[in-house]
Formats: structure tokens, sequence, C-alpha cells
């Protein structure tokens, strides 16, 4: 296997829809001229950006986090321009982009340096061959403090790994149960 280029990013997005929607450069800047954390294309992968949709979790209901038997009065639902996590706390996201994984491609995706450096950890499951879908996050705020995360703005890379034999089973061949996922998707089994 070998890491992609940004050229060879560029031609998939383009021409098979990998990465919608695309931006063919790193972004730095919000609308109105604000900084942002960047998002976009770089050298080696993308930078995502998430959504304005989070789900944060609570103890209100004294719940247990099972994945076999997943409580969704574990989350609290916002929808906003930011999202404060709680000290020690976690919530899930999704990305803005869609992706559509190509059969002889893994991604793995990690956190951009300017959360870590806040103690704010990013966790994505790799992309598997012919997956697609949204991206659902995992943000954990390892801080003793709240920690504000930025809707439409860079969360994470994602690096991009091709083979020269396309897998002998993908993830669509097994009808994986996250392929095309909409919104924030919590554990299935």
């Amino acid at each position: 296997m070998a890491i992609k280029s940004d050229k060879w990013i560029k031609k998939q997005a383009e021409e098979n829809e990998m990465i919608t929607p695309f931006l063919g450069g790193q972004v730095k800047e919000g609308e109105a001229g604000e900084k942002c954390v960047s998002f976009g294309l770089s050298s080696y992968g993308y930078d995502i950006r998430v959504a304005d949709e989070f789900k944060v979790f609570t103890n209100v209901y004294n719940s247990i986090v099972d994945p076999k038997a997943f409580d969704n009065d574990s989350f609290v639902d916002i929808k906003g321009s930011q999202c404060i996590i709680p000290p020690n706390s976690f919530a899930l996201a999704r990305s803005v982009e869609y992706f559509k994984i190509p059969r002889d491609v893994l991604t793995i995706c990690l956190g951009k340096s300017t959360y870590a450096r806040c103690g704010i950890i990013v966790n994505v499951t790799p992309f598997e061959p012919e997956w697609e879908g949204y991206v659902t996050i995992e943000i954990s705020n390892t801080t003793p403090l709240p920690a504000k995360v930025y809707a439409n703005e860079g969360i994470a890379q994602v690096i991009f790994f091709g083979s020269d034999d396309p897998c002998a089973l993908s993830y669509k061949d097994r009808n994986g149960k996250y392929m095309k996922q909409h919104g924030i998707v919590v554990p299935r089994m």
C-alpha cells in the first residue's frame, strides 16, 4: 500500500465524486475573513469539516454506555455554529463531506493538531474499501475544562492508502451496517 498524493485525491474527487463537496486547496479563513481551523485538500490528505450537528454525552438519566444496547438518552442533541463539550466528556458529530471510497483504497483519519494541543482528541475509524457515507466523528474532551469545537471548520485529516490490487471483499460486498450513513449514527448491532 502507498499513500496517495493530493493530485490523486483531486482526480478521484472530481472524476468519481470521492469527496462531496470537495475543496481543491486549504481554506484558512471563514467567509467574513476571520481565522478558522483549516480544511480542504492538503499535500497527502484531505482535512474534513465537522457539521453543525452534535450529540453530547450526558448522565442526566444515569445511563450506561453499552454498544450492544445503546440508549439514545445518553446524549443531548445540539445544533449550532459551535459546541461546548463538558470536561472529561465526549461528543459525536458528522462530517460536512460525503465520501465514496474506491475498492482499492483504505483511509485513516487523525485529529487536527490545533484541537489535539487543546486536549481535544478526535477518533474516526478507517473508511474501508467501497464504504460510502457521511463520517461519524468521535470527539473527546480530555481536559478538566469545557472545550469548544467549531462547526463547519476543520476537525480531522483523512489519509488515503492505495493498493495495487482491489480487495477481495469490500465493505459494500459485506453489506456493512454503516453503509451510506446520513446524520450522526450511533452504535448499531
